[in-house]
């Protein structure tokens, strides 16, 4: 959901999605719900304290956190 001609954060939120499909393969087929759970927090985990992103100058998103803090 995206507030009212706000059209880029859907565009946002479809990269991000993107990203853990495609490299932590979230779009497999899980056994039950605690195995998916278990991947997706992990996926998250990984996404904001070790994989390093272009647009924030090769930072986590959490060391942008901790800077902005």
């Amino acid at each position: 959901m995206t507030d009212a001609d706000h059209c880029y954060q859907n565009a946002i939120a479809e990269r991000v999605n993107g990203i853990l499909k495609d490299e932590f393969n979230l779009d497999a087929v899980f056994r039950n719900f605690e195995q998916l759970r278990a991947v997706v927090t992990h996926a998250v985990l990984i996404y904001n304290t070790k994989r390093t992103h272009w647009s924030l100058g090769l930072r986590t998103p959490m060391e942008m956190y901790e800077q902005a803090a």
